[in-house]
């Protein structure tokens, strides 16, 4: 696959209502393509017919179909960040199993709408250094979210707050998207409780959910 970055950018960024529409009917069939048939037999003409519009027109948009998946992976970064609150004094007058159970019921949220697309988003993608720098930057941001949240909160019992931030993006991500990308239904509310239960358990040193301190 091409890592030539001019060769992942869009060609044209829309500025009509009537542009946006087609490059979001573009990007919605491509993700449907991607979903059915996987990455390397998610052709651009099978995208352009989902889509309803000549290969020309779509060639307007995308140069070629790693610049779509390229997108279709941003989105899913800036909905996860979207995601976050600003403001980590939003969420400190919280319990941590509060604290940790919105933030896994945000990646789950995340992660939910196409597992099969998520897979190939994930494994099947272009690797171009852009892209790996945009990763990156949101687990960075994650980590320092974290890491404030963890140190300002009394409950947290850990040794080392870095480490411990790293852990838990790092835990969620992970397991968030093998779950949900995984073959099979899952039963995604036990899911969120087993994995809220796990983090609570490690940030506050084994205290049992909604003891009490001193108990």
């Amino acid at each position: 696959m091409t890592s030539d970055r001019r060769g992942l950018q869009p060609r044209k960024q829309p500025r009509q209502v009537r542009a946006e529409l087609t490059r979001q009917r573009i990007l919605d069939a491509a993700a449907r393509v991607f979903a059915e048939y996987g990455y390397a037999a998610g052709t651009t003409n099978r995208i352009a017919e989902r889509a309803r519009v000549s290969i020309g027109s779509l060639y307007q948009y995308y140069p070629n179909k790693d610049a779509i998946l390229v997108e279709l992976l941003t989105r899913h970064l800036d909905a996860g960040m979207a995601a976050t609150p600003l403001d980590v004094d939003e969420l400190l007058p919280g319990s941590i199993e509060g604290i940790m159970r919105f933030y896994v019921r945000g990646a789950i949220e995340n992660h939910r709408e196409d597992p099969q697309l998520l897979r190939v988003m994930m494994e099947q993608g272009p690797r171009a250094p852009e892209l790996l720098e945009r990763v990156a930057q949101s687990e960075r941001r994650r980590i320092a979210y974290a890491r404030k949240l963890l140190r300002n909160h009394p409950d947290v019992q850990v040794a080392d707050v870095d480490i411990a931030a790293r852990l838990v993006v790092a835990t969620v991500e992970m397991v968030v998207h093998r779950v949900m990308a995984g073959a099979g239904e899952i039963d995604t509310a036990r899911f969120e409780d087993e994995l809220v239960t796990m983090l609570t358990l490690y940030l506050t040193g084994g205290r049992a959910l909604g003891a009490a301190p001193g108990d």
